[in-house]
């Protein structure tokens, strides 16, 4: 993660606001706003992270940095305010569980819609909400217009219903011209085996952005 986000720089973004409004969904221990902050010192920022523990080493990094002008939300995104099961994963993170088959351990999480979030411009949305997305996308959709750029890591899960159409349908819809790329979880000879890690057998990045 680290590689990803300060050597590789995944998220850069150029863009001439100076103080852009960045949501980053899924923020895990904060790596990846620390490092729009570092790109963009004086942008706003809203940090999701649902988990607990993860949480609570988000705050401790934020504040050990002393970066300004950054909301924590420990919440999970989702399409409406409720309460839902949270598998820990750990380092990792952890998913919503809504079928129950999951294994290990839970947390009851606050979950809410990110559509409120989406009534003025955001000039970068970061959605890696760990198989939440196509739920999120859906639920946001009427307000896209609202976004500049859009980064979802998309989660394929075995023995679940793939959703990549329907998320890449409606960014498109939405205007957005898309570039896809599978840095992490893929297989060489998927006809063949698929290599399967935390119950996913695909993960792919999504960018999207306006010409």
């Amino acid at each position: 993660m680290y590689k990803e986000i300060f050597e590789q720089e995944i998220y850069k973004f150029s863009s001439e606001n100076k103080s852009p409004y960045i949501i980053d969904g899924g923020a895990n221990i904060g790596l990846a706003t620390i490092y729009f902050k570092k790109l963009f010192p004086k942008s706003e920022i809203l940090a999701f992270e649902p988990d607990t523990q993860i949480h609570a080493v988000l705050k401790k990094n934020i504040e050990s940095f002393g970066l300004q002008n950054v909301t924590l939300i420990k919440s999970g995104l989702w399409n409406k305010c409720e309460t839902l099961n949270f598998y820990n994963e750990g380092a990792d993170g952890g998913l919503i569980d809504t079928d129950g088959k999951n294994s290990g351990s839970f947390e009851s999480i606050n979950v809410e819609s990110l559509l409120p979030y989406l009534n003025r411009n955001v000039d970068f949305l970061k959605l890696d909400i760990e198989g939440a997305e196509s739920v999120v996308i859906k639920d946001i959709e009427s307000s896209l217009d609202n976004v500049n750029r859009i980064f979802v890591e998309y989660h394929s899960f075995v023995q679940q219903t793939q959703n990549l159409g329907e998320i890449i349908n409606i960014l498109e819809n939405s205007g957005f011209r898309l570039h896809v790329n599978a840095p992490g979880l893929s297989s060489k000879q998927p006809f063949q085996s698929l290599n399967i890690y935390n119950g996913m057998d695909m993960q792919l990045n999504i960018y999207g952005f306006r010409e």
